[in-house]
């Protein structure tokens, strides 16, 4: 028998790794809630408000009908663009686009609702919510999409192989 492994069509690394999936999860949930504070930080300054973990998981303080609501969601959006160069930075498939974005809206979802005490029942969160995860995965998914696209270049091989 030969001890030459059988080479595959398989362009990446196929095998599941637990620990390379709960890596990227924990480092997407870092990283999103991370600029979230600090972009909702940014944004109570510029509306002269005060800081509190309400905007980010109450959600009774997302609403349009003041400047402190209407900076929480603006903050919501540009995380979720942000969210998408995560994605591509992070995960860098497109495959898995859908899957890292429902996952991290459905860890915030749950934290809503532990620190609630309460499900979510307001329409504008679940709008919010699924405007910033669709945001978040079809920027994603283009973003890894142009990279998973490019041509392979064939200028580096060596003169012996004849293609």
């Amino acid at each position: 028998m030969s001890k030459i492994k059988k080479l595959t069509g398989s362009f990446r690394y196929t095998q599941w790794d637990p620990c390379l999936i709960v890596s990227q999860i924990v480092a997407m949930q870092s990283l999103l809630y991370l600029s979230l504070c600090i972009i909702i930080a940014i944004m109570q300054d510029l509306t002269a408000s005060t800081r509190t973990l309400d905007h980010i998981f109450e959600y009774h303080e997302i609403q349009v009908r003041d400047n402190e609501g209407r900076s929480v969601i603006v903050a919501f959006v540009l995380n979720a663009i942000l969210g998408a160069f995560a994605l591509w930075t992070i995960v860098g498939r497109t495959k898995l686009c859908l899957d890292f974005s429902c996952t991290f809206y459905g860890i915030h979802l749950i934290m809503c609702w532990i620190y609630n005490g309460m499900f979510p029942t307001t329409f504008s969160w679940w709008v919010l919510n699924v405007a910033c995860a669709s945001i978040m995965c079809v920027a994603g998914e283009f973003l890894c999409l142009r990279t998973e696209l490019q041509a392979i270049p064939l200028s580096n091989i060596g003169a012996k192989v004849d293609l």
